[in-house]
């Protein structure tokens, strides 16, 4: 039988989030019980909360940045065991039998992967909720490893953030001897200026804001462009191996297009409300390739964590108690955070 836990959730599109009862599924023979202690705040959870991709089913609880302990395991669970620290991320199940799913490219499951929140629940004929909640139920396939050498509220954007801008970099081999741009510096940005420095290549922030030009800098980036200055946009045309586009607002990619040497690719990670436009001869006169990256598989996304723990890497996080999601969500849309808030959970129990 489904039970509940308290939770923070969505009612529609326009009003604050609320407390709220969640269901949960009672723990089956492969299940993990997770107690929550932390979850970050994607922009996602934002655009979904407000129906901003138009596939929202109500109520919502948001959250796909959970770091917590396991509190119970089903009696045929191998890979964990109670008191554990673990992780759960965009995804808690897929079909495991498509092509996609066989090449541990989850993500992309040919039936349809299931989210982690707002998508169909398998077993008990309800929608998804996320980790704005005290506990999670959640297949023992999908649950992943975390290192306890790291500040675990500032690893749960990894779970996200970091794997989002991880699995790019990596598809793309970004390394020694590259020129790699990273457009925008917010959430998903200053983690992919951790990462593209931690992998060796010169690392090039491009930003509208001059004031984040010594943040830049701290975080790793060698240089620091102001994109809305012509000059220096001029000065590093036809210069980038990769750009990693992380900007999800309204915003002119041919700028950046422009920027990339002859075969260079830009991958956008972003996903702005309205369709970008494309002037074609920026790729066409170059063979320049635009593409697009979601997040990764479960194999890839323990990796990404084992990567972290070490090198050290984590989130830059502001901590909040869930009595502050919707002035977290405002303080988002303003870029008034560096650069990832966190839900302390223990602030709903």
């Amino acid at each position: 039988m489904p039970t509940t836990t308290k939770s923070y959730a969505a009612q529609n599109s326009t009003q604050p989030l609320t407390p709220y009862q969640a269901k949960r599924r009672d723990p089956l023979p492969t299940d993990v019980q997770i107690d929550i202690l932390y979850c970050g705040v994607c922009h996602s959870d934002i655009h979904t909360a407000r129906n901003e991709w138009r596939n929202t089913v109500y109520p919502c609880v948001p959250g796909h940045e959970i770091v917590g302990r396991v509190i119970k395991v089903g009696s045929k669970v191998k890979k964990f065991k109670e008191g554990e620290t673990v992780g759960v991320g965009c995804l808690v199940d897929s079909c495991r039998v498509c092509s996609s799913c066989q090449e541990n490219l989850e993500q992309h499951c040919e039936n349809g992967p299931i989210f982690t929140y707002n998508s169909p629940e398998k077993y008990i004929g309800a929608m998804t909720f996320g980790g704005y909640s005290q506990n999670i139920v959640v297949t023992q396939d999908f649950v992943l490893k975390i290192s306890s050498k790291l500040n675990l509220a500032a690893v749960s954007p990894l779970l996200c953030a970091g794997i989002t801008t991880y699995s790019p970099l990596r598809r793309w081999n970004v390394g020694k001897g590259q020129k790699v741009g990273i457009v925008g510096l917010g959430g998903l940005g200053h983690m992919a200026v951790k990462f593209a420095n931690a992998f060796g290549a010169h690392a090039v922030v491009l930003t509208t804001s001059p004031e984040k030009k010594a943040d830049a800098k701290r975080l790793g980036a060698h240089e620091v462009v102001i994109s809305k200055n012509e000059n220096e946009m001029t000065t590093h045309e036809n210069t980038f191996d990769f750009i990693l586009n992380t900007i999800c607002a309204s915003h002119d990619i041919n700028a950046y297009l422009r920027l990339l040497k002859r075969s260079g690719t830009m991958t956008l990670v972003g996903a702005p409300e309205k369709p970008l436009s494309l002037e074609s001869f920026n790729l066409i006169m170059k063979r320049r390739h635009l593409a697009g990256s979601l997040i990764g598989g479960l194999k890839e996304t323990q990796e990404m964590l084992d990567f972290c723990a070490e090198r050290g890497i984590t989130s830059d996080i502001e901590m909040i108690p869930i009595q502050k999601i919707n002035e977290a969500y405002e303080r988002i849309l303003k870029s008034d955070v560096k650069y990832r808030f966190v839900i302390d959970m223990a602030s709903l129990r």
